[in-house]
């Protein structure tokens, strides 16, 4: 038989997948590695999709998704972080995943090379190379928070760049970088006519004080970003697949081309869904977001009582706990914290190498649940 696509099976699968299959087979397992909240997603979105399928809304929308919608995040946008994109410059898509792949497809050129910092997300690397581009990666370390710097930045820039890759705040280590740290970096990307793809979707999961910045509303800088967000974290709403792209019109008449060859259009009775969190969920979403910090600011005094240090995060829900400690691989550790507590975590090098001797930990989870795992955590020190 013919062979298969070298570029997918050379690929690694998930790491965070991987070690959640680990744990299918145990309904009691404390899962603290899916990044998905454990609330219920609030009633009245449920009661607008509800009402939508009464109403026989069940056929595709426009490749974009619905004006009315796309209207209401254009204004929520600019009313929650200064950022100015209109309807025309937004499309709906199967949750922010597909949203990423396609900002990829929409501007790589085979051989491009698209800066990435790690740790990083799972799919960003992978989707880079499916697009025909070239990751290049830049090792970030919690001793400057894990933010991407001017003359880290500069030293990663060839002939070949064409975007820098941007997750803040950032999963895994809940980093987050402020209005004056992408000040810093913006120079760089102007002279350098980069892009930036700014993943944004933990943008209301931020704490400490600080509202979350996008480097789309800086000066000059709209023009060449394709911010990426969605409906999933900050108003749990994960299994109703809706993100959504914002970019300006050049660079989003070709990400409509894809979405019209990809996924036609974003799942209707989740738009109609989101149209009810826009209206009337922001304070749903700010109460979640109060629990979050609760359980981060628990999780990071048990650390460090229990002397594990941890890079103090302000966003995302995650912790990203150094293990080193135990003097076992991030992967031991892991298995060992399955198979003789029964809880579960993600290893720091599903985020890339530079994650080993660390460990994701997902807050978006029960305080009994957290609790019982800084226990297990007590347990193993012993």
């Amino acid at each position: 038989m013919k062979p298969i696509s070298n570029i997918i099976s050379k690929m690694k699968p998930s790491g965070i997948r991987e070690f959640f299959n680990y744990a299918s087979e145990r309904p009691d397992v404390i899962s603290l590695s899916v990044g998905e909240p454990d609330f219920v997603t609030p009633n009245k979105i449920i009661e607008g999709a509800k009402k939508s399928l009464d109403e026989g809304k069940t056929f595709y929308t426009s490749n974009q998704g619905l004006p009315i919608l796309r209207s209401k995040i254009s204004k929520y946008l600019k009313d929650r972080f200064d950022v100015n994109y209109d309807k025309d410059e937004m499309i709906l898509t199967a949750g922010s995943s597909q949203g990423i792949l396609a900002a990829l497809m929409a501007i790589i050129n085979p051989g491009d090379e698209i800066i990435v910092t790690e740790p990083t997300y799972i799919c960003y690397v992978p989707d880079i190379e499916m697009c025909g581009g070239k990751a290049v990666v830049i090792e970030l370390s919690d001793s400057n928070g894990y933010k991407l710097t001017p003359d880290i930045l500069k030293k990663y820039i060839t002939s070949k760049t064409k975007a820098v890759f941007l997750s803040y705040p950032n999963n895994p280590t809940g980093a987050t970088m402020s209005k004056g740290d992408l000040e810093s970096i913006v120079p760089i990307i102007k002279d350098n006519d980069l892009y930036v793809i700014s993943d944004e979707i933990y943008a209301e999961l931020t704490y400490g004080g600080d509202r979350h910045c996008s480097i789309a509303s800086l000066e000059d800088m709209r023009d060449r970003t394709i911010l990426i967000s969605g409906f999933s974290k900050a108003f749990a709403m994960t299994g109703w697949r809706l993100g959504y792209v914002c970019a300006p019109k050049h660079i989003l008449d070709q990400i409509l081309k894809i979405q019209q060859y990809m996924m036609l259009s974003a799942p209707t009775m989740a738009q109609y869904g989101a149209i009810e969190a826009l209206d009337s969920c922001i304070g749903d979403m700010q109460l979640m977001v109060e629990e979050y910090n609760s359980r981060r600011e628990y999780l990071l005094k048990s650390f460090k009582e229990l002397g594990i240090e941890c890079f103090d995060s302000k966003g995302a829900f995650y912790l990203f706990p150094s293990i080193k400690r135990f003097n076992m691989t991030s992967r031991e550790f892991c298995l060992k914290l399955l198979n003789e507590y029964n809880v579960l975590v993600v290893p720091g090098t599903a985020f890339g190498d530079s994650g080993e001797g660390y460990i994701r930990v997902s807050y978006a989870a029960s305080k009994d649940k957290l609790d019982f795992f800084v226990k297990a955590l007590q347990s193993l020190l012993k």
